[in-house]
């Protein structure tokens, strides 16, 4: 069989084919070929550049025109760099600095994590080689240089085997945090323990009678039983200070306490900052044990011309357990052991197993128009406060009606009804809004006439009998008197009455303009507990200059 010839059907080569053209065709592709070249460069040099804030790129292509999301976002990020003052260094992705910041942060956690697993060992060969890093880090920045490779290479390596092992041991991060959140626990249920164990001992210590007291009392005591003279300034009084009791002219004030010291620094401080003492009358009340050591101290100083009138309450025979329900309680055996062992079904707070809840004189205040049923006004004082302006103003305050005048505590939601009130008894929640505002005792100006008139009394009883079982209540004076005085309390300047001086931080401001501050709280000016920065508005009414002050305080 003949072959066919061979035909070459390959296509030609470009070079072939562009030296076949004619030269004039060739010399026309060349001069477009080169303006189109010169065409694209120029629309290259007009582009806006990439690096270009947003601004200026819109400057330069239009007001229509935007950034893209790619300039926005290196934009933001540029942000960030300047906002944080990183270094040219920590932005490198070749930095040896970095590497080693970010190895540091990681071990510290691993650390942790290896000492919650036990694995002391461990956490050792971690807490050294991150001492080791930073010690490089430190040496770069006091010689004010970067890392070098040679430097950091060998404990980058050995820091990367180390957290390496730390992932085989599975001290990942969330094993990590559900460590570290049994750790906050316990650090909770601690500091819960510690906080509690305070309380007590706090408690201990403001119940327990200081030496310098008690030793005043009993030099008084001594005194009074030696020298009749003292004994007749109080039996023999004359018809004008008698006639003083009970004029409705004066200004009255009342005070029920056992502590001597307390008492003649509320009085003392009244009648120093008094425009008119000689118009001040104090009624005090005390127990039989502080009768004639209390009576001894006022016979011996004279306090600007006040009239000062002492009572025991064991003298008032009609406060007896069948007309006061909370002194019948307060016989009882189960309601004392409630008050000092706080059985029940959730314990009572450390803070109300305090003999001053089983002593009449607390609830007193509750009795005042049947104390003094003569008067007209009284300004109630609790024994733990200093009196720094003239109180004169508060007898001329128009209570709109209402039977007591009281500085509201409802700034906060800690000090409003449910705080002190078991809103989820029913008689409770059926007549007591629990967002109503609290107020303080300690300074109350009392229109005794309203209070005969709404019977405030046979408010507080009734409710003392519905709390028997202390199921609306816990302890102590307050929310009783909440109850009574629901609707008859007329909110007074906060600058009457200042609180807090004997468990928190005052404004140094509120101090100065208060009229009356009072050291509601366990750290009372007179223990050694007592806030040592709020102790020289009390220290400055005591007369440490007295023989007897000297001899039971300045040994």
């Amino acid at each position: 069989m003949r072959r066919r010839p061979f035909l070459d059907q390959r296509r030609p080569s470009f070079k072939r084919r562009w030296q076949q053209r004619p030269w004039w065709v060739r010399l026309a592709l060349s001069l477009l070929l080169a303006l189109a070249c010169v065409l694209l460069l120029a629309v290259l040099l007009g582009s806006p550049d990439p690096g270009a804030s947003p601004s200026t790129t819109t400057a330069s292509s239009g007001s229509g025109a935007t950034s893209s999301p790619l300039l926005r976002q290196r934009s933001y990020l540029e942000g960030i760099t300047d906002g944080l003052n990183m270094t040219d260094e920590m932005l490198s992705a070749r930095s040896f600095s970095r590497q080693l910041m970010d190895q540091i942060h990681l071990a510290k956690t691993y650390v942790v994590a290896a000492k919650e697993a036990n694995n002391l060992q461990f956490a050792a060969e971690l807490s050294a080689q991150i001492r080791r890093a930073q010690s490089i880090l430190a040496h770069a920045a006091a010689h004010g240089g970067t890392v070098m490779e040679q430097e950091a290479e060998k404990a980058i390596r050995d820091m990367s085997v180390l957290l390496f092992q730390a992932q085989q041991l599975r001290y990942d991060s969330g094993i990590t945090i559900m460590k570290l959140k049994g750790q906050i626990q316990s650090l909770e249920e601690k500091s819960k323990a510690e906080a509690e164990k305070s309380t007590k001992y706090g408690q201990i210590a403001a119940e327990e009678l200081p030496k310098g007291l008690y030793c005043l009392g009993v030099r008084l005591t001594m005194e009074w039983f030696k020298s009749p003279e003292l004994q007749r300034k109080f039996s023999d009084r004359s018809p004008a200070v008698q006639s003083n009791l009970r004029d409705n002219r004066l200004y009255h004030f009342c005070a029920f306490s056992d502590n001597i010291l307390a008492v003649s620094v509320v009085v003392n401080s009244t009648a120093i900052n008094s425009k008119h003492p000689e118009k001040i009358v104090f009624h005090l009340v005390t127990d039989e044990l502080n009768y004639a050591p209390m009576r001894a101290w006022f016979a011996m100083n004279d306090y600007r011309g006040v009239t000062v009138e002492i009572q025991k309450v064991e003298d008032f025979t009609w406060l007896n357990a069948s007309y006061v329900p909370v002194l019948k309680q307060l016989q009882n055996a189960a309601t004392q052991k409630f008050y000092f062992s706080g059985s029940g079904s959730r314990g009572t707070p450390v803070k109300f197993r305090n003999p001053k809840y089983l002593s009449m004189l607390n609830h007193l205040r509750f009795y005042i128009p049947e104390i003094y049923p003569e008067l007209q006004k009284v300004v109630f004082l609790d024994d733990d406060i200093v009196v720094q302006k003239d109180l004169s103003e508060l007898f001329t305050i128009n209570l709109n009606g209402n039977v007591m005048g009281a500085v509201e505590t409802c700034m906060e939601t800690f000090h409003r009804f449910h705080k002190y009130l078991n809103h989820s008894h029913p008689l409770i929640r059926a007549h007591f809004d629990p967002d109503a505002c609290g107020w303080a005792f300690g300074m109350n100006v009392l229109d005794l006439i309203e209070w005969r008139n709404k019977n405030v009394t046979g408010i507080y009883h009734y409710w003392q009998e519905r709390n028997a079982d202390h199921t609306l209540w816990k302890l102590g004076s307050l929310p009783p008197g909440l109850l009574a005085f629901y609707g008859l309390v007329e909110a007074l300047d906060p600058k009457w009455h200042v609180l807090g001086l004997g468990y928190t931080t005052v404004d140094p401001a509120t101090i100065k303009e208060g009229a009356v501050l009072h050291y509601n709280g366990n750290m009372k000016p007179w223990l050694k507990i007592g806030m040592e920065k709020y102790k020289g508005f009390w220290d400055s009414y005591v007369d440490y200059s007295h023989p007897l002050i000297q001899q039971c305080f300045m040994r």
